[in-house]
């Protein structure tokens, strides 16, 4: 079985659950105070790709990890920052907006960006990348929903939250079920590369953390400011990663989605680490 059939209808859930959360109001506040998201654009899409390029050579990964890394690099943030971002008593408005933002502003950025990449490592070992068809199912999967979700929102606002209640809940654990299958099925490829590219995926996670909590600082954000922006930049939508690599109709690439699947494990724990040490120490304004 094919794990692109599992994570087709999770990430859709995803991203169909965000559009529930969404308030126009959210946006008119933020924008008000426009650092925080400039900041936190810049670390997602600009600098967290950049990273992902410099541990990429550095770690002397295969063309297909080394595609696999940049992929998940410039996805846009996960859904469960949100979640993250109220556990550590952060700007959830700020959060629920920049995940919007960056799942909209990554339609256009991630074609550009891994067409370049499969250009520069990929072709030369066969891997090409179809900029059409990855097109077609980011719009599919990540545009409608999200649509969908806004309109049942303003429509039918009770039943919008009453749906979000289910579904913010089963995020995490289908997660969990997507990771555990494509391990299962994969097992044998990912053990053999696990030191290599979890050690990579994880040094990503941590200076992508301590360079977007820098950013934060050096712009004078709040301390709630603060700690969303460094979760929005370490939470990326590995479902997404993940459906792109294994889409019969993009790579159909069960190894290239490998240092997606890993680093939606070390990122869990290494923000849930973070949120422990920001609630432990939240009298010092970390």
């Amino acid at each position: 079985m094919n794990t692109i059939w599992i994570v087709l209808p999770i990430l859709t859930l995803l991203m169909f659950d965000l559009g529930l959360t969404l308030r126009f109001e959210d946006f008119g506040k933020v924008f008000k105070h426009p650092w925080p998201i400039v900041v936190a654009l810049l670390g997602q899409l600009v600098l967290l790709p950049l990273i992902a390029l410099g541990l990429a050579w550095a770690f002397n990964l295969t063309p297909v990890f080394f595609i696999g890394l940049i992929l998940i690099a410039c996805c846009p943030g996960g859904s469960s920052s949100n979640v993250f971002s109220k556990l550590a008593n952060g700007d959830v408005a700020l959060s629920v907006t920049l995940t919007a933002l960056s799942s909209v502003i990554t339609l256009f950025t991630i074609p550009v960006i891994m067409s370049w990449a499969t250009q520069m490592i990929g072709e030369s070992v066969g891997i090409t990348l179809p900029v059409g068809n990855l097109i077609k199912q980011n719009l599919l999967l990540m545009l409608l929903p999200v649509l969908v979700g806004i309109a049942i929102h303003y429509i039918w606002s009770n039943a919008a939250a009453k749906i979000d209640k289910v579904l913010s809940k089963l995020a995490f654990p289908l997660l969990m079920v997507l990771i555990t299958v494509f391990y299962v099925q994969n097992h044998r490829t990912i053990l053999d590369n696990l030191g290599i590219i979890s050690v990579c995926v994880t040094v990503l996670i941590l200076v992508a953390v301590f360079c977007s909590s820098l950013l934060s600082r050096l712009v004078k954000n709040n301390a709630q400011q603060r700690r969303t922006v460094v979760i929005e930049v370490g939470m990326q939508n590995a479902a997404q990663a993940i459906a792109i690599a294994t889409s019969p109709f993009i790579f159909n690439s069960a190894e290239m989605a490998i240092p997606a699947i890993l680093y939606s494990l070390m990122m869990n724990i290494v923000l849930l680490i973070y949120v422990f040490l920001v609630r432990k120490n939240s009298t010092k304004g970390v």
